[in-house]
């Protein structure tokens, strides 16, 4: 059979994908209404519903739902007929914009006028007013506005004007008490305007009717994905009363059904998975705006027309069912367990109820045995409930999916971040209960004893958690930090001095456990930091992403301590001429500077004073013609102010020349300094570009 024949016989129609869509039932004309037969919700927010029912020639189905939520069904719903038939188009009343809507009918009143525009629209049609002197009758010609004094002010008020047998008859609106429209026809279009708004104010429902074509008997089904509440874990850890046993985890999923119809005998299934979701407006007629364009007036002129621009990885199929074979499932199938919980009834009359105190082993084998198997579908996680669920609308219901023992281990845990001086009691647990254990609320029992509340986040088959759930009284914790920082190494690197120096961060931690009884196996979480080194404990008993984990055992009434040493090692780079030389001494008489090093800067610093050198000398020769030319300055003021024919006119002039002499002689000096500081610098330069000295 070809893919295409293969496709007809099964008469597969699908719609989109929905997101929400609550509140829906569906009825079949002939066989009566089609249940739901499976639920997957999902923990995303949506719930997938699957109905199944049989038909048999041809039939009809009637979905109905939130008006507001047609747009999910458009975007979701799946159609099947197993046996052969033909799917027709579904079809459901279109959704027209009110406005567009009124507009069409003969008396438009989308805009909601007054009773003057109302009859301004009715020009041409015969109506009839009543007023307080009577009833008039005629064909409205308009509504005009007129000037009409009212004591010593005049005000505009509309007036009708009717074309009556007797002439054309002005009425004040202000006097019109009731109006009639006397063309039936007109006056049927105002109604339905009318009922066409009720209508949109009370229809909250909306109906898809679909169609199923076909001979003889036919096994058709229905689903649909729409809005659901994500559904929740809550469990129940409940700790041996010894230390030998192991600890009980129960599971209880937390479901909701807040759809108007009741779930009975569904097949439920929990999924961990989140499906992309989102919202489209299908329902909504769309309207393109078209341009208007004016009658064509010449042969041959038209509008012109323009193109258009040109995770799947391989898993096993299933896990097992929950502890396949052990006692408990084995008890839970031969007692047929519903979903539904039921007191048993065969107890007989004359039972007695006990009035033993529970211990912990009555809280793990009598209570709520799991319902449910796990199993990974694809890349999700479900637990697929072994017997048949039913929920009443509007109602909610705590279902049990697991009841296992894994491994844990009872500890006390310290976080310094936490700013408690007790550690808080817990529990080391590793999930083996071959499941996946989604986000939620555990509540610890110790024995049978309530001992406080832990949460979880997704735990994956295998993985190890701790859970904190009590503060640990009975233990006391003092801790100690200190830090310090010291200079390990200095080397030159490139003509700088490059220092090598170390933190070191120490936090001591006392354990004090007062408890006369019992020992305690400590967890403490010691954060980790960006760039510091574990340096002890040379290794953690664990290790997360953010914090060490170190175990320290402490026995009954007595002490514990824990020593963490981080440390981290820092570099900065200093111009070697500006270190200062004391300190570089010091440090070589300590071991952290070589011989070498101290040589290497004492050259470097001797070469840059000869650069100082000629830069002093530069200045003292540029201070000098400074003080000549401030000085020129004073004689040429001095000389405009007396008689060229004096003696002192003849000083002046020759201490002008012996100083325009010495600036000659400035401009000389200054630039055999210069060139001869340029070559000094180019030798310090050279000495430092490839000092590297240990």
């Amino acid at each position: 059979m070809t893919r295409r024949k293969r496709m007809h016989a099964g008469a597969v129609s699908m719609v989109g994908v929905m997101i929400a869509c609550s509140g829906l039932t569906i009825a079949a004309e002939r066989d009566g209404a089609l249940p739901i037969s499976n639920i997957t919700l999902y923990r995303s927010g949506v719930g997938y519903f699957e109905r199944r029912g049989l038909i048999e020639d041809n039939a009809d189905v009637q979905i109905r739902f939130n008006t507001d939520q047609i747009n999910d069904i458009l975007k979701s719903m799946v159609l099947l007929d197993l046996d052969g038939g033909m799917i027709e188009a579904a079809s459901y009343g279109s959704k027209e914009p009110l406005a567009r809507r009124l507009a069409s009918f003969a008396v438009d009143i989308s805009d909601n006028p007054d009773m003057g525009e109302l009859l301004n629209r009715l020009r041409g049609a015969r109506v009839g007013v009543r007023t307080i002197e009577g009833e008039s009758a005629g064909v409205v010609v308009g509504v005009e506005q007129r000037p009409v004094p009212t004591g010593d002010v005049v005000v505009t008020r509309p007036f009708v004007n009717l074309l009556t047998d007797a002439g054309i008859q002005s009425i004040d609106l202000a006097g019109i008490t009731g109006m009639r429209i006397l063309d039936e026809q007109l006056a049927s279009e105002l109604s339905k305007a009318l009922a066409a708004l009720a209508e949109h104010r009370a229809d909250n429902t909306k109906s898809v009717d679909l169609s199923f074509r076909g001979e003889g008997a036919r096994r058709i089904v229905v689903a649909y994905v729409h809005e659901m509440p994500v559904w929740k874990t809550s469990y129940r850890l409940v700790l041996p009363d010894d230390s030998g046993g192991e600890p009980t985890l129960q599971g209880w999923a937390i479901v909701e059904n807040t759809t108007d119809e009741d779930w009975n005998d569904v097949a439920l299934s929990l999924v961990a998975g989140q499906p992309v979701g989102f919202q489209m407006d299908l329902y909504q007629p769309l309207f393109l705006t078209r341009p208007q364009v004016p009658v064509p007036v010449t042969a041959g002129v038209s509008p012109r027309a323009y193109e258009g621009e040109a995770v799947d990885w391989s898993r096993e199929e299933a896990l097992a069912r929950l502890a396949p074979g052990a006692p408990m499932e084995d008890a839970a199938r031969d007692r047929g367990i519903e979903s539904r919980s039921r007191r048993s009834a065969g107890r007989g009359v004359g039972a007695a109820l006990e009035t033993k105190t529970i211990t912990a082993d009555d809280m793990a084998m009598y209570a709520a045995r799991a319902q449910a198997s796990a199993a990974e579908v694809g890349e999700v996680f479900q637990y697929k409930l072994d017997q048949p669920v039913t929920i009443e609308r509007r109602r909610s219901a705590m279902l049990p999916i697991l009841s296992a023992a894994i491994e844990g281990e009872r500890v006390s845990i310290f976080n310094l971040a936490d700013g408690l001086e007790h550690p808080m009691r817990g529990v080391d647990m590793t999930n083996t209960s071959g499941l996946q254990l989604m986000p939620g609320p555990i509540s610890v029992f110790d024995g049978a004893a309530y001992a406080g509340d832990a949460q979880i986040g997704h735990i994956s088959a295998g993985e190890e958690r701790l859970l904190a759930y009590a503060v640990d009284l009975e233990v006391l914790v003092n801790t100690e930090q200190r830090n310090e920082t010291n200079m390990v190494s200095l080397r030159i690197v490139n003509g700088l001095i490059e220092e090598t120096r170390r933190s070191r961060q120490q936090t001591r931690y006392v354990f004090k456990n007062n408890d006369k009884d019992e020992g305690r196996t400590i967890i403490v979480e010691h954060a980790k930091q960006g760039g510091w080194e574990l340096v002890a404990p040379e290794k953690p008993a664990k290790e997360t992403n953010t914090a060490y984990r170190f175990q320290v055992n402490v026995n009954k009434d007595s002490s514990g301590v824990l020593e963490v040493v981080l440390e981290r090692t820092d570099r900065q780079t200093i111009g070697i001429t500006s270190y200062n030389l004391q300190n570089l001494l010091r440090y070589s008489r300590e071991g952290k500077a070589s011989e070498q090093v101290v040589a290497a800067v004492r050259e470097a610093i001797r070469l840059q004073q000869r650069v100082n050198e000629v830069d002093e000398q530069i200045h003292r020769i540029e201070q000098e013609r400074s003080e000549i030319a401030n000085d020129q300055a004073r004689v040429r003021e001095n000389m405009a102010r007396i008689d060229r024919n004096t003696d002192l006119y003849a000083r002046y002039i020759q201490k002008l020349g012996e100083q325009e002499t010495r600036l000659e002689q400035i401009v000389e000096e200054l630039d055999a300094l210069r060139t001869e500081r340029q070559k000094r610098q180019d030798e310090f330069n050279a000495y430092l570009r490839n000092l590297n000295v240990r």
